[in-house]
């Protein structure tokens, strides 16, 4: 895949870019193990310093990077702005809340038998990060701005094609006041990942994407026996039950499988509504879905926007087609617009059967898929049974059912009443296929720490 802006809305080849050299590579790693030496030994504090920097430098270039990411990728402009904004507070937060997380831990030195015991955590170093396209600045963020503050330097492959986004991440930390070389881009393709990985000079790796991917990085890193962080696929079940307001849950529903044009880990995907109110939600959703505007990203009225990669609208058309052969129902969408671009239609599909790709996959795009069951029990055995367990979500006002869905159901984070979202307060990551470790807050911060065990013996009589 070449190394290049391509309009999603038309299609357009915008710029295209070199990769590195063997050469060159080298010599960014050289030099970001040459800064992981030096840059380790920097206070906690004067990291802060750089990132409320960086924080300002984001929000001072606020629009014009929006607007990049959206020719990029294809995102509303709205939600372009949304996610420079969230990058904005995720560097204020760790900024601000840094210097807590990575305070010693004091343990109860007569207990094993020392004058002072505690845990103390330091940088491991180089952290090579493998980033996708569908947020390309807050997917980079969320790595880079605890990692940077825990003392790590930060090596970033990004996905093709979005190397504008991921040029600017280390113009941003560059221009903010970190050191040289504490945080660099790697302009290089997928199949020379292993090589940066395999290289004594790269601690660990974070990887957000796809199961093949994390797979293959996973693999790799266990192969050479390097830490790896891994936030893979997603195909989130959003339950309906009858206590809950429905106009706020299709409202969120709407919302939930449309984010992002619909290319979101933790987009709801496969919506498990009670029967008792199977009927009217379906009525008010497929309305609500229907009615939304597809369009020009860049324009105000638009609420969706194309795939970003024609190789991405194909997937979803076939997956649709597969299922409709199948025997699912379309209640609104399911077919490309007569437009250039790599449009696609927000979509509900009704009827899916086990026989189905979709059934067993994940969607990367606008298209719902609406089971009826008979109660909460059912839509956990049928959300549990598929290999991924990122997020979940419940909408619910009887707490027994919180509590049901809370112990029973198999993902690494459940919202009640709330869009599944993230937040660098708290932690980030799913169980099963969905990967291992997590991001954000104090726990991905401290992935890529050694939490180093310190005892003191009494002093000699």
């Amino acid at each position: 895949m070449a190394i290049a802006t391509t309009n999603p809305v038309t299609g357009e080849v915008i710029r295209t870019f070199e990769e590195l050299t063997a050469e060159q590579l080298d010599d960014k790693l050289e030099r970001a193990a040459a800064a992981a030496r030096s840059y380790r030994l920097t206070s906690v504090e004067q990291r802060a310093q750089w990132l409320n920097q960086a924080a300002d430098v984001l929000e001072k270039d606020a629009d014009d990077v929006s607007r990049m990411i959206t020719t990029e990728m294809g995102k509303t402009l709205r939600a372009a702005r949304e996610e420079v904004a969230k990058c904005v507070h995720g560097l204020r937060f760790y900024a601000a809340h840094g210097l807590d997380f990575l305070r010693d831990l004091r343990n109860d030195a007569g207990n094993v038998g020392a004058k002072e015991s505690f845990v103390t955590y330091q940088p491991i170093g180089v952290v090579l990060a493998v980033m996708p396209w569908n947020l390309p600045l807050w997917q980079a963020m969320r790595f880079a701005a605890p990692a940077l503050l825990a003392g790590n330097v930060g090596v970033l492959k990004h996905a093709s094609n979005v190397p504008q986004c991921a040029l600017y991440m280390e113009r941003l930390f560059r221009e903010a006041g970190f050191p040289d070389d504490v945080f660099q881009t790697l302009l290089i393709s997928a199949r020379r990942v292993e090589e940066v990985l395999r290289d004594d000079r790269v601690a660990a790796a974070t990887l957000t994407g796809s199961e093949p991917a994390g797979r293959s990085v996973g693999g790799i890193a266990g192969d050479v026996i390097k830490k790896v962080v891994l936030e893979l696929g997603g195909s989130d079940p959003f339950i309906v039950m009858p206590s809950t307001d429905l106009d706020r849950a299709t409202d969120v529903a709407v919302r939930a499988r449309t984010l992002n044009n619909g290319q979101s880990c933790i987009n709801g995907k496969r919506f498990f509504v009670h029967e008792d109110v199977a009927e009217a939600f379906l009525e008010k959703f497929t309305a609500k879905m229907a009615a939304l505007v597809v369009g020009d990203p860049m324009e105000d009225a638009t609420d969706v926007g194309p795939l970003a990669t024609e190789s991405g609208r194909a997937d979803v058309e076939a997956y649709v087609d597969d299922a409709v052969g199948k025997g699912a129902t379309v209640l609104t969408g399911g077919r490309r617009p007569d437009r250039p671009g790599w449009f696609f239609p927000p979509t509900v599909l009704t009827g899916i059967t086990d026989e189905m790709k979709m059934f067993h996959e994940e969607v990367f795009g606008p298209v719902a898929q609406v089971w009826t069951v008979a109660s909460l029990q059912e839509a956990l055995e049928i959300a549990n049974g598929h290999p991924y367990g990122l997020g979940s979500n419940l909408w619910s006002e009887d707490q027994a059912e919180r509590d049901l869905f809370v112990r029973d159901v198999q993902s690494g984070m459940a919202f009640i009443n709330g869009n599944t979202t993230s937040y660098p307060e708290i932690p980030f990551g799913g169980v099963k296929r969905s990967g291992y470790g997590r991001e954000l807050s104090d726990l991905g911060m401290r992935e890529f720490m050694n939490a180093k065990t310190v005892w003191i013996g009494q002093d000699a009589a």
